[in-house]
């Protein structure tokens, strides 16, 4: 695919406020790739957006009417220059903003979704599965991810890349949001017709803890990626995906039929 630029829609979360802010950026297709320069006209300070998705990754994208969400990457190093020259080879005014200020200007990378989620759910077993196969395709490409840091040369000493933890702070803040609403409205709501998965529902919430627990351990090695410990993180990383899989497995097993025949999304009352 040749390289172009364009404008798009860029959906990100408030660092401080919390809430969704959007911006019309342009962007450059390279190599089947959607890249935004975090330039802001050459000033000396990153423009908010860039600081929204340090803080929590998972965006949305939207060109040309058609969204999608992406776990934001800036590219680091020799990966960066090569992409940002690129940019300058389509829409050259990045080069002019580069000169204008000692800040390296951040090339974000906006990948599209490469998933074996159903895209189309009618079922709320549907959706809890969309959603637990997303969780393990981000579980997966983490750990392939810092695999990947351990084999490369010179990544003997401490610290991680920008890359593993982009993705890890997505997944983690997804599992989150996940959890939270399992214990505040899907748990209760099947209680009241399947009072039978009583214990089931307290083992779930008791991993709950325990995961969540151990995710918070993961973003807490990822807040210095120049002293993360890539040794501590992988085991951490493994514990993580262990405890996990186990649970997803056992709340599909219990869980699904019951919800087999509960039509998504909800019927309007």
């Amino acid at each position: 695919m040749s390289d172009s630029s364009d404008l798009l829609s860029l959906t990100t979360t408030g660092a401080r406020s919390g809430r969704p802010h959007t911006v019309r950026l342009g962007f450059v297709r390279h190599e089947g790739r959607v890249l935004v320069v975090a330039s802001n006209l050459g000033s000396d300070r990153h423009p908010a957006w860039y600081h929204n998705l340090l803080a929590t990754p998972l965006v949305t994208v939207e060109i040309d009417g058609d969204a999608f969400q992406s776990v934001a990457v800036p590219a680091q190093g020799a990966h960066r220059d090569e992409l940002f020259a690129a940019v300058v080879r389509v829409a050259p005014g990045y080069a002019e903003y580069q000169a204008t200020t000692a800040r390296t200007l951040p090339v974000v990378v906006l990948d599209r979704p490469d998933t074996d989620a159903p895209q189309t759910v009618t079922t709320l077993a549907g959706k809890l599965l969309q959603v637990h196969v997303w969780l393990r395709e981000q579980l997966h490409r983490v750990r392939t991810e810092t695999d990947a840091h351990f084999a490369a040369p010179g990544t003997a000493g401490p610290g991680l890349g920008l890359q593993i933890r982009q993705h890890c702070l997505a997944f983690c803040q997804s599992l989150e949001f996940h959890h939270v609403s399992e214990d505040g409205h899907l748990f209760p709501g099947i209680a009241r017709w399947h009072p039978e998965l009583g214990e089931v529902f307290e083992r779930l919430r008791a991993e709950h803890v325990e995961v969540a627990r151990l995710q918070n351990a993961l973003v807490a090695l990822l807040d210095d990626l120049a002293t993360a410990d890539p040794a501590v993180f992988r085991a951490e990383l493994e514990r993580m995906t262990k405890e996990l899989t186990a649970h997803l497995d056992y709340e599909e097993e219990h869980l699904l039929p019951v919800l087999a025949d509960v039509p998504w999304p909800p019927p309007r009352p």
